[in-house]
């Protein structure tokens, strides 16, 4: 690559171009949403979060900021911040691994293979030492309350389709008045 912008670029644009819902925050290519779906074969399967993304100026030499955006029962992330406690991003990135990895791989992984040992939650964290089922069981009642798909972001576009048919509206109106200004 010739530049870490042109990098960021391209990791954007694979990122959207597979699949991803992806929500820019400005004009800036650094910062967005992305929408993340619970793996299969976990007690997330079925919630869907809002993950904020932040780029440093020197990626894919320095490692994006991750954070879930809502709630997640996790010992691994911080409740009430959403902060990632994740090795791959924050201490063995490399330019090797793209945004695409982050989705694909390291999230799911954290969330199927979470670590007790190296906590951000401390409650998550031991009650998944003391009673997993119990474990399971708040993170699936965390998904229902906290990450339905509205939760994570599908509110705003159900308003995008209310804008449309108040833009279909007006162009009905407009044309019932173009219609009487024509004979």
């Amino acid at each position: 690559m010739s530049s870490p912008s042109k990098r960021r670029e391209m990791d954007l644009m694979k990122l959207m171009m597979s699949d991803y819902k992806v929500e820019m925050i400005n004009d800036g290519m650094q910062e967005f949403y992305v929408e993340f779906h619970g793996p299969k074969e976990s007690p997330y399967l079925g919630g869907v979060w809002k993950i904020r993304v932040e780029l440093p100026d020197a990626y894919p030499y320095k490692s994006p900021s991750i954070g879930f955006v809502n709630k997640i029962y996790h010992p691994n992330v911080d409740e009430m911040s959403g902060s990632v406690c994740l090795d791959v991003i924050n201490q063995t990135w490399s330019p090797m691994f793209d945004l695409v990895n982050v989705f694909e791989v390291f999230l799911p992984q954290l969330l199927l293979y979470p670590n007790p040992s190296d906590p951000l939650n401390g409650e998550a964290a031991a009650l998944m030492m003391r009673d997993r089922a119990a474990y399971d069981q708040r993170v699936k009642e965390y998904c229902e309350k906290y990450a339905k798909p509205e939760d994570a972001g599908a509110k705003p576009e159900e308003k995008s389709s209310d804008e449309e048919l108040s833009e279909d509206d007006y162009a009905s109106s407009d044309d019932e008045v173009a219609g009487k200004a024509d004979p």
